[in-house]
């Protein structure tokens, strides 16, 4: 940890753990997504349960949903900028076992009607972790280029990401691979030193058994 980790990010609001934090759930929600965000269910657990209005991380969550970096000047009104695009919202109470005290359940739906759900927490000083996705327990924090790749777990998959990323001259820094069983759903979170070509991405996309392929870059 060094001392960025610990001041935090630039950002607007009080607290990095509960704006910058969770300004950084919505919009890696947002991007998972991969189309607008229509209506969204936000649930908050622990200290964000107590705390989520007065500390802001109602308009962080929801300016992150809308797309909105975090040091944007707009988050301090995503409230009704959501009401002007039509996104319809509702926030609630959680109470999860075991669960990071700045934790955040999303249950969002896409203008298409896709759906996605996020568990995520703000661990300190703006960084996040997301630990479930669509009920599948993963762990990544999108701190760098990552790219996810949900999919149906099968010989080869793994070997066929790293032949495209190599292509592209893309190297892969770190790689965790989830999955519920074998020959079932599964998740790849891929942190990238570069951001690989258009064309690479649209590659993956095309593979056989691969059900989404994202690139974040929060």
């Amino acid at each position: 940890m060094n001392v960025f980790d610990i001041i935090g990010p630039v950002m607007i609001g009080p607290s990095s753990s509960h704006t910058a934090g969770a300004a950084r759930i919505g919009r890696i929600t947002r991007l998972l997504l991969e189309e607008p965000v229509a209506r969204a269910h936000i649930r908050f657990h622990g200290s964000f349960a107590k705390t989520w209005e007065g500390h802001g991380a109602d308009r962080a969550v929801v300016g992150g949903l809308l797309g909105l970096s975090v040091d944007d000047e707009n988050m301090r009104r995503s409230l009704e900028l959501a009401a002007e695009q039509g996104m319809e919202y509702d926030i609630s109470s959680v109470q999860l076992w075991n669960a990071h005290p700045n934790t955040v359940i999303i249950d969002a739906a896409g203008v298409s009607g896709r759906q996605i759900c996020v568990q995520a927490a703000s661990v300190g000083g703006g960084s996040i972790m997301v630990q479930y996705l669509n009920g599948m327990e993963v762990g990544f924090s999108g701190s760098m280029t990552t790219l996810i790749i949900q999919h149906r777990d099968t010989p080869g998959s793994i070997a066929k990401v790293s032949r495209l990323l190599a292509a592209s001259r893309t190297n892969i820094a770190n790689m965790r691979v989830f999955r519920e069983e074998a020959g079932g759903r599964a998740v790849m979170a891929l942190e990238l030193d570069s951001v690989p070509e258009n064309h690479i991405i649209d590659a993956l996309r095309n593979v056989p058994g691969f059900r989404s392929v994202t690139l974040l870059r929060v």
